[in-house]
């Protein structure tokens, strides 16, 4: 079965006291993964010269053709991409990174161990990729070789059951692999379940330990599609992109448990269209949370202490179906993923109160759903 979009299934200086510091790095590269096939002009991974100081981007062009890099992300070495191909036959491409053009040179691929793979992450380490198959809910840990290509997967497993919508939750549907910042757990968004599962990493069962998952159970309904820790690993933040909410909870680190959830609304007030929740990400003391439908971004305070989130703020992304965005290496921009107007818009965040401005041109780009960044020596 094709997976399908939402639509056809339809102020003060403390707010960055943990911001990022300035990277030293004046010079990156942003890769871009689309979707392709049928009547899409994109044919793989885009690539633009970036420099934040200056708010210029100079556009490199396709750097890779493959098809539906729909998530990627870098080594921690920054010298290899890996790309998932979302299509039927999931799999998931390795690739060298050449700074110096801008360009990618395949090294392998690889299955992903199921159907439309979604999401991926490489281990703090640079050991394994791990990879979420929308379609069947499966999820895999590929090895990483020391020339940067993968392996076939070492570890493997399949998600069993179902949630509250007939339609949507008949099934599991793994949406997002992220690691704990202390990198012990691997933890799965399974949005047809309705549950977020922690996988402790282990090199002895192949990168992960499936048969020892610590569930943690979200709203009924909710379908949760990424999360996000706070740096210091003390809160966790799921996104609910069937209910357009997030929910923060206290994480307890040696257990993997979440704790006293508070849910917030992403949606602007008294917005009742088509939504769908996409993606999620913090800088400093500020959340932001990406709306498809009113296509926003949603900001919200996180308070030091208790973790708890507190609205602040709605901003247009300046284009249609915000998929995906990133925040810069430097904390001082976000880029927004356009996907149906083949857009990336950049905004420089205030340094103050977290605020988005739009600045400059958009990147055009066709169907545009995933930016990463690597530097450029």
């Amino acid at each position: 079965m094709k997976r399908r979009s939402f639509l056809q299934v339809a102020a003060a200086a403390p707010l960055f006291a943990q911001a990022p510091k300035q990277a030293p790095k004046t010079e990156w590269i942003a890769w871009i993964g689309t979707y392709t096939g049928g009547k899409l002009k994109s044919k793989g991974i885009y690539a633009y010269r970036w420099i934040p100081g200056e708010g210029k981007f100079t556009p490199i062009g396709l750097a890779a053709e493959t098809a539906s890099p729909s998530f990627l992300a870098v080594h921690p070495n920054q010298q290899f991409l890996y790309a998932v191909n979302e299509v039927d036959q999931g799999g998931v491409t390795a690739f060298k990174i050449d700074p110096a053009t801008g360009q990618l040179k395949a090294l392998t691929k690889v299955s992903s161990k199921g159907s439309w793979p979604c999401h991926l992450a490489v281990e703090r380490h640079g050991r394994w990729v791990y990879t979420a198959n929308y379609n069947n809910g499966t999820v895999a840990a590929l090895p990483i070789q020391s020339d940067g290509s993968l392996g076939e997967a070492s570890a493997f497993v399949q998600h069993n059951g179902a949630s509250v919508d007939r339609e949507r939750q008949k099934g599991p549907h793994a949406h997002a692999t992220v690691l704990s910042p202390d990198n012990r757990y691997m933890l799965v968004a399974d949005l047809g379940l309705d549950q977020v599962l922690a996988y402790p990493i282990d090199s002895e069962s192949g990168g992960i330990n499936v048969r020892e998952p610590i569930v943690t159970k979200v709203t009924p309904g909710s379908g949760p599609r990424h999360l996000v820790f706070r740096p210091d690993g003390k809160f966790v933040y799921v996104l609910g992109e069937m209910s357009c909410t997030v929910t923060s909870y206290k994480y307890n680190a040696q257990r993997a448990t979440f704790e006293e959830p508070q849910t917030v609304s992403t949606l602007p007030d008294g917005f009742n269209g088509i939504k769908s929740g996409a993606e999620i990400a913090i800088r400093g003391n500020v959340l932001y949370a990406s709306n498809r439908g009113p296509d926003t971004i949603a900001a919200f305070r996180i308070d030091p202490a208790s973790g708890r989130l507190t609205p602040a703020g709605q901003t247009p992304t300046k284009g249609k179906t915000p998929r995906n965005f990133a925040i810069d290496p430097t904390g001082n921009w976000l880029l927004a993923s356009n996907q149906d107007s083949d857009t990336v818009v950049p905004f420089k965040i205030n340094p103050t109160n977290g605020a988005l401005t739009p600045t400059g041109d958009p990147w055009p780009v066709s169907s545009p759903v995933c930016v990463v960044f690597s530097a450029v020596k």
